[in-house]
């Protein structure tokens, strides 16, 4: 008989706090239990926004600061993980690149999973520039990737429209923020929720009885 291992299908941005919080119990998660993770790198703004929420840029100062000030120190500290003492210098920049690099390693396999955590500990442990080519290739050097040929892949239209597809099926499907991760079809919205994650790989959850009655 065929065994088919479980998934968790992955959404996140490259760039995304709460993705690398949850990053390294992700991880331990999915070897714990034999799991695969599904990596779907998004664009993070154009999800957020069709939900009607604002990118933070948008936001007002007071949720920044607690965001940026409080919410990460105190999970960062949960989780044991290192991370900058501000708001990441260069966390506007554009990710796409980033984005492409983990997408032409392909959706499943260590090696994506490694780079993935190598990017977003990079922007969130060292403060670096995900936009920067030479940033971009000495963290594939160090993984042992060629990096000019992941670099040219990740570049590519092919690893682009892949990432704009990943973005509009996270859309469609109404995901709202990074990380998301998907079981079986259920998702679970924050890294906050990964000991649910957790649960509902051994047990599934009851479906929703939730109804939103029409207003009339």
């Amino acid at each position: 008989l065929e065994i088919l291992m479980a998934e968790i299908e992955y959404f996140y941005s490259a760039h995304s706090a709460f993705a690398y919080l949850g990053s390294a119990e992700l991880s331990r998660i999915c070897a714990a239990h034999d799991v695969t993770i599904i990596h779907k790198p998004v664009l993070l703004t154009p999800v957020v926004e069709a939900q009607g929420s604002q990118p933070f840029r948008a936001r007002t100062q007071a949720h920044v600061d607690y965001y940026f000030g409080r919410e990460i120190e105190r999970w960062a500290e949960f989780r044991d993980v290192p991370v900058v003492k501000f708001r990441p210098t260069y966390h506007d920049a554009d990710y796409s690149l980033a984005s492409g690099m983990i997408i032409s390693l392909g959706e499943t396999g260590a090696a994506t999973d490694k780079l993935a955590h190598a990017l977003l500990e990079a922007h969130w442990r060292d403060d670096v520039d995900l936009s920067d080519r030479e940033t971009l290739t000495r963290i594939a050097s160090e993984l042992g990737h060629d990096a000019d040929s992941l670099l040219e892949k990740a570049a590519s239209d092919e690893a682009q429209n892949q990432l704009r597809m990943n973005s509009d099926w996270a859309r469609e499907q109404s995901v709202f923020g990074s990380p998301t991760y998907i079981v079986d079809g259920d998702p679970f919205y924050g890294q906050d929720r990964l000991a649910l994650v957790e649960r509902a790989l051994n047990q599934p959850f009851a479906p929703s009885t939730f109804t939103n009655p029409s207003v009339g």
